[in-house]
């Protein structure tokens, strides 16, 4: 193992760090007076969900047998962290007795060698013997990793050393699996959330035994012979494509990416560098989304088949990405958060910073109602009238199918989804999403993302700056960041130019400054005190764009994207008498803009003219293209996330490109 620790950037907390106003702000505000309420209703309302429930069972509180599926606890932790979260931004006294009272339950029903799993603790209170571990599809090292990651931020914010004694107790017990039973240790280890827990634990606790754990997590990986579904086919270190369910590769890449972060591994971070490259380069959806397949197999078309193993919910071949049929799961698109959040802690380089904001204002918000209540667990780039054959419902688990009827344009978002766990995976990272908008290391303050925020970063030696920012970030490129205070001259400062951008400009005080290249960070170095007013200014012209040529179903069709907002035509934006697969964009078309509201929600639409390919009432596979010339309509673009909140209705990402 090569140990060059890389230069790390150390992500600001919410004493540093918060969402005061603007876009960000209103989604930080929303998920607090809404998100997270709401979920709890959902969560504790035994006839809606059995997620309070199972636990109360588990304690001898209640009678009853589980209920729901076996992941269900890690709804209740996540939830937890999205209220822990908000705890440490305001006080709330019904969330701070909620939390108080769920820690004190959560620690009554954790055995006592460290092992927390309702289905299997209900179970072992009747007749039938019950063992740990007894299918990998029971997800105990997923529940057991969010409980901890959990629990570290309980102490964290609350100080409080109870649910901290879970953790340990917890890590304890995987501990034990890794010494005495790691054959049963690797096959459990599905979507890993462990292993990014462990880390947090051991830099909560300073103890060096939890850091030994998650590198033995990954010995224990390397050793089972598993399949790509789960990304254990192959060695860690021999893995050269990303494959296999989105969720697990996203979750395992992170935590293997915070295992670099405290050991320095530079051969990790080499193989970190060629997955990450594989994605972005050839499996990401434009919009952020990951993980193109409900089904498939993989490795796709390999000569030895006895290799070939089902997948599920999964990355395909390099430039698979169907539209309809995108799963794009947004535990998946949230898992790319934690892996390029710790990417960019490694590196220090912006591009990943730029992929944490792709997804975010994308793909993260898209699964999220503007009301902020109801949830997508699949996030597709088109949604078509008739379609004639079952796509699992969002949020089904594949255990159980339940298909979405045919009329597949009435798939809408859920306040409840059977399988419930995306809705508070993605409560917790809006809740901490200000800790993705800036770092602090040696060289000074780096500010990531751009939405509204407040900053404030130090360092040992005293150095201190403060900033606020003003701007109406993403809908306007000009950001202005006021110093707000300063300590011995203040910090270095580096604004990430986007890696969409083109044209920036910065000024400092009025005066000029030069501007790095796109997708990087461009640094002012001289000292700044308070009043010093810094404006970077982002041209955000409407660029069109076209996919790779080997990405077929978008072959001679466009996206289109403001800033890092990418937008889509919905139904109820075209006339009656156009259908979907009518409308297509004009080479050379311009493009205005205009305020709109939806739900309430105030979002930039494009205006433009639609070309109106001739339809046909055939419904052939194949049939002659109508002589009809084309004509034009006036037509309405809007952002891709606020897509599906105005009904049922179809709605496309890509569109046909003609002359």
């Amino acid at each position: 193992m090569t140990t060059t620790r890389p230069r790390i950037l150390t992500p600001l907390t919410a004493d540093s760090a918060r969402w005061a106003d603007g876009f960000w702000g209103g989604v930080q505000q929303r998920t607090a007076s809404t998100t997270v309420p709401t979920m709890w209703q959902s969560l504790s309302d035994p006839a809606v969900s059995a997620g309070l429930r199972n636990f109360r069972i588990a304690a001898g509180l209640e009678e009853g047998t589980h209920e729901g599926p076996p992941f269900m606890d890690g709804d209740v932790y996540k939830w937890m962290e999205a209220g822990i979260a908000q705890l440490e931004i305001a006080p709330e006294p019904w969330l701070a007795d909620t939390i108080e009272e769920l820690a004190q339950l959560i620690a009554r029903v954790q055995r006592d060698d460290g092992y927390l799993h309702t289905p299997t603790l209900i179970a072992a209170r009747g007749p039938v013997a019950a063992s740990d571990l007894a299918d990998r599809f029971h997800f105990e090292t997923y529940n057991l990793g969010h409980l901890i990651t959990m629990c570290v931020r309980h102490h964290a914010v609350t100080e409080s050393t109870l649910l901290l004694d879970v953790a340990i107790r917890t890590a304890g017990y995987l501990e034990g699996l890794a010494a005495n039973q790691p054959l049963e240790l690797a096959r459990s280890a599905i979507c890993p959330s462990h292993y990014m827990a462990v880390v947090e634990l051991y830099r909560a606790t300073d103890d060096r035994r939890w850091l030994a754990l998650a590198q033995a997590f990954l010995r224990v990986r390397d050793e089972f012979e598993g399949g790509d579904d789960n990304q254990d086919r192959l060695p860690v270190h021999e893995q050269a494509v990303v494959a296999g369910h989105a969720v697990r590769a996203n979750y395992l890449y992170a935590g293997l990416a915070d295992l670099a972060l405290e050991t320095g591994d530079a051969d990790l971070v080499a193989v970190l560098t060629r997955l990450w490259d594989d994605v972005v380069d050839t499996k990401l959806y434009v919009t952020g989304g990951c993980g193109a397949l409900y089904d498939g197999a993989s490795p796709d078309g390999h000569p030895w088949q006895e290799q070939i193993s089902r997948v599920h919910q999964a990355y395909g071949r390099a430039y698979q990405l169907p539209h309809t049929t995108a799963h794009a799961e947004s535990c998946a698109n949230i898992g790319m958060i934690l892996w390029a959040e710790r990417m960019l802690a490694l590196t220090g380089e912006a591009r990943f910073a730029d992929v944490i904001e792709q997804v975010a204002v994308n793909a993260l918000l898209a699964g999220i109602s503007l009301d902020g209540t109801s949830y997508f667990y699949t996030n597709p780039l088109r949604q078509v009238r008739d379609l004639p054959f079952e796509l699992r419902r969002a949020g089904d688990t594949g255990l159980h199918p339940v298909p979405v009827p045919p009329k597949s344009d009435e798939r809408l978002r859920e306040r409840y989804l059977s399988c419930f766990c995306c809705p508070p995976n993605t409560a917790r990272t809006l809740s901490r999403l200000h800790e993705r908008a800036a770092s602090v290391s040696d060289d000074g303050l780096f500010v990531h993302l751009y939405g509204g925020s407040e900053l404030r970063g130090a360092l040992d030696d005293g150095r201190m700056l403060a900033l606020r920012e003003q701007s109406d970030y993403p809908w306007s490129g000009r950001i202005v960041l006021t110093v707000t205070d300063a300590a011995d001259g203040g910090l270095p400062l580096h604004l990430r130019v986007p890696g969409w951008s083109a044209g920036a400009t910065l000024t400092v005080n009025g005066e000029a400054h030069e501007v790095g290249a796109p997708g990087t960070h461009t640094t002012i170095a001289r000292p700044l005190s308070a009043g010093d007013v810094i404006a970077l200014d982002l041209p955000m012209p409407v660029r069109v764009l076209r996919a790779h040529r080997l990405a077929e179903e978008a072959a001679n069709q466009v996206a289109v994207q403001r800033g890092p907002v990418v937008y889509c035509v919905e139904e109820a934006d075209l006339p009656d008498d156009v259908l979907l697969e009518q409308a297509a964009l004009r080479r050379g078309t311009t493009f205005g803009t205009e305020e709109i509201e939806i739900d309430g929600q105030r979002l930039l639409a494009l205006t433009t003219t639609l070309a109106v390919i001739p339809g046909t009432s055939d419904d052939a596979l194949y049939a002659d293209i109508d002589a009809t010339p084309l004509t034009d309509v006036p037509a309405r673009l809007v952002p891709y996330f606020a897509w599906g909140n105005r009904g049922p209705g179809e709605m496309s990402v890509w569109l046909p490109i003609v002359w």
